[in-house]
């Protein structure tokens, strides 16, 4: 087994995670402007980061086509909660397989030793790939215990990528 495996699964698997709470989140919570963060734009945010940190750089990266300018700036709507027309669970769920399947085509075409590409996280690709695989889990924790403790919804543990359970 090589590290890209390794990276790959584990890419996967924080992304079946993420899969299902956007699954299981009640259709009257997805848009919900109660909550700190409305739990699509939490979503797409961490989609939106993890597609981007797969590409050599910013100058590579081409967002996806349904982007909106400035929506994956969690922080960009602080006062209001404010971010626009929500994604549907079908969108989101679209640009996840995106990313999954960026996974699967960049991470072993990349130079691990190579430094990140991005000015302002000034490390390796390998240590790239760990920081994106955390932050990514950090959200998906983030969704699944505002389901646990909102909803009552457990969302089950994925050791790993469900092609490789």
């Amino acid at each position: 087994m090589d590290i890209q495996s390794v990276i790959v699964d584990q890419y996967g698997a924080a992304l079946e995670m993420l899969k299902q709470a956007i699954l299981q989140c009640p259709a009257a919570r997805w848009d919900d402007p109660r909550g700190r963060k409305k739990f699509w734009l939490v979503a797409y945010h961490v989609l939106f980061y993890t597609h981007l940190y797969l590409h050599d750089g910013l100058a590579h990266f081409k967002p996806w086509v349904k982007h909106r300018q400035d929506i994956h700036r969690l922080g960009a709507f602080p006062e209001k909660g404010e971010a626009g027309e929500p994604y549907s669970r079908e969108e989101i769920l679209e640009f996840l397989e995106i990313c999954r399947q960026t996974v699967a085509d960049r991470v072993s075409a990349l130079d691990l030793a190579a430094a990140s590409g991005f000015e302002w996280l000034p490390f390796n690709r390998l240590e790239l790939h760990l920081y994106t695989i955390r932050h990514l889990q950090h959200h998906a924790a983030e969704l699944i215990e505002w389901l646990g403790a909102n909803e009552g919804i457990e969302v089950d543990w994925v050791g790993m990528a469900p092609d490789q359970a």
